[in-house]
């Protein structure tokens, strides 16, 4: 009998790709009757080309990954969470 677990290598917000698809979904997909794929497939294209005509520069992209690192570092030591999720014992 296989047993289902939530893991945190399973968990949908630890997705990397989720966050491109997400707001593909929202913009072109959600509560959009169209009429065949072709008018669905140039709505897709609109939103990739406007996507990718006002992406942010790599560099800017960088920092601001590296600064949510240092945060999360900051909050889990402040938490006293060790990397493998879990709080060290006798922090309950």
């Amino acid at each position: 009998m296989r047993c289902l677990l939530a893991r945190r290598g399973t968990a949908s917000w630890a997705s990397p790709i989720k966050a491109h698809f997400g707001p593909l979904r929202q913009f072109t997909l959600a509560d959009s009757h169209h009429r065949n794929h072709t008018v669905q497939a140039r709505a897709l294209h609109v939103y990739l080309r406007r996507r990718n005509k006002n992406a942010r520069h790599p560099e800017v992209l960088a920092a601001q990954r590296r600064e949510r690192a240092r945060i999360r570092i900051r909050i889990r030591g402040e938490k006293g969470i060790r990397w493998g999720g879990r709080p060290p014992l006798g922090s309950a």
